[in-house]
């Protein structure tokens, strides 16, 4: 097949289509549906490394006091808090009810009034009707979970006067290895990854875009106070329903799960990607 004929976008579409048939159509933004497990999510980042690598990623973007940003896939607000203390505004898109919940308490709490919440799936947005474009910087980190990424990445282009990154994956995660082992006992079937920055970036380039590319390592931790406060959280992640399932995960979490000041800790790794480009004017 010449590569130079290949649907990048259906490439793109058919894995994660694959992808939650495999998961038994459950989509990622379903996890984030419960607000305990965000609030755990917005921990995770508040720690000393986390919040170095949170401020690392900031300074990445050429973002200015008077800058207006665009966060897609916002979550509790890992980014978008901390961006809005150094920018004149921030819209933050997230679909899910546990992250925006938790965002808007960030918000309180923080005490900022310059984000702009908006509580929808980026493939609903109506870029004129549902934001306040255009903007200097739109983003979207490691929230590309769009079936017609295309479609998506040329509204962030429509939403931007200037600057566009998108965030994502390079090769296996540890979340997929661990999949990867557990999905046949779980479910029945093979694990079916998300689509990883290859066929992104073949979507962009496809579009006429070449962005510049920057390819870096990530490690997290999941932290529990309790292994039950564990496998609460690792159902939703591998989709546990029923108690057979919950044995077998159990059992699999005991084996993985390591002790660290008196909490349960998982460590995580992955290969991500940043690629980024500045808009072309006409």
């Amino acid at each position: 097949m010449d590569p130079c004929n290949i649907d990048w976008n259906e490439v793109w579409k058919g894995t994660l289509e694959r992808q939650l048939k495999s998961n038994k159509n459950v989509d990622c933004s379903s996890i984030w549906q419960n607000k305990d497990r965000a609030r755990r999510f917005w921990k995770m980042f508040q720690d000393n490394n986390a919040k170095v690598i949170t401020e690392k990623r900031i300074k990445g973007m050429k973002l200015s006091s008077d800058s207006r940003v665009l966060d897609i896939g916002s979550g509790p607000g890992t980014l978008a808090i901390p961006i809005a203390q150094q920018v004149a505004h921030v819209t933050a898109v997230e679909p899910s009810d546990g992250m925006m919940s938790i965002m808007q308490e960030n918000i309180k709490e923080y005490g900022i009034n310059n984000i702009n919440c908006v509580h929808k799936d980026w493939e609903a947005i109506d870029v004129e009707s549902d934001l306040s474009a255009p903007y200097d910087v739109v983003f979207a980190s490691y929230s590309l979970g769009m079936k017609d990424i295309r479609t998506s990445v040329q509204k962030m282009i429509d939403a931007s006067s200037r600057y566009v990154y998108l965030y994502w994956f390079a090769g296996e995660t540890s979340w997929d290895a661990h999949s990867r082992r557990l999905w046949p006992f779980l479910h029945g079937c093979e694990y079916q990854p998300a689509p990883k920055c290859d066929v992104l970036y073949n979507v962009l380039y496809n579009m006429g875009i070449y962005p510049n590319v920057e390819v870096f390592p990530f490690e997290h931790v999941h932290r529990y106070s309790t292994f039950e406060e564990a496998v609460e959280d690792f159902k939703s992640y591998y989709n546990v329903t029923s108690s057979t399932q919950e044995t077998i995960l159990r059992t699999y979490l005991k084996g993985i799960l390591a002790v660290d000041n008196g909490n349960l800790i998982q460590r995580g790794w992955s290969t991500r990607v940043k690629m980024w480009w500045e808009k072309q004017t006409e």
